[in-house]
């Protein structure tokens, strides 16, 4: 008896105390879109940002992401957790994780090193990643959506926002191109 009581109770009270909660403010809605990728591989030598960013522009990526991305640095430039500047590691370090949005209105990239003891790093990549041996990556494309970076009044950081993509926005994006070889078929199949 006193469990059916105190369900009762439950249920009368929890409206009541339900109203007086605050609202959480509103999110925004998620936008769908197909998917197209790149896979590429970057050399020793190569700074791992930079090539991403010329990469974004050479394919006028309005909205992409990375996918994932592993290989080996022999300089990890990363700015740390509530800090203004780089923080530079000098060494050879496996890349465990790479993401972020990437776009040519602006990008937001971070990066996770491990280095020979297993000790693991991350923050925002920035300039000066140099490849060690490799950099495989996997790039995804989501033609119907504009991503675009505007300042936040919460922080005043320039934040992602997602739009979708118009027309002839969605066109500008170069397509995956893969040649296409005709087989040597007999005449009466050819097409």
């Amino acid at each position: 008896m006193p469990r059916l009581l105190l369900a009762a109770l439950l249920l009368i009270t929890a409206p009541a105390a339900a109203q007086t909660v605050p609202a959480m403010p509103a999110t925004d809605a998620a936008v769908a879109s197909p998917l197209r990728t790149y896979a590429l591989r970057l050399k020793p030598g190569q700074d791992l940002r930079r090539e991403l960013l010329a990469f974004a522009q050479a394919h006028s990526l309005r909205a992409a992401c990375i996918l994932t991305g592993v290989g080996s640095l022999t300089t990890a430039t990363l700015r740390l957790a509530n800090q203004e500047g780089p923080t530079v590691y000098q060494g050879h370090f496996e890349i465990v994780s790479l993401v972020g949005t990437l776009s040519v209105n602006g990008s937001h990239l971070h990066l996770s090193v491990a280095d020979s003891t297993g000790r693991t790093l991350g923050g925002h990549l920035l300039g000066g990643n140099i490849i060690y041996t490799t950099a495989e990556l996997v790039i995804g494309e989501l033609p119907a959506l504009d991503f675009r970076r505007e300042t936040d009044p919460t922080f005043g950081y320039q934040e992602l926002v997602v739009r979708p993509a118009t027309a002839a926005a969605a066109t500008t994006s170069k397509p995956a191109t893969v040649p296409v070889r005709k087989k040597n078929l007999p005449p009466r199949d050819r097409n």
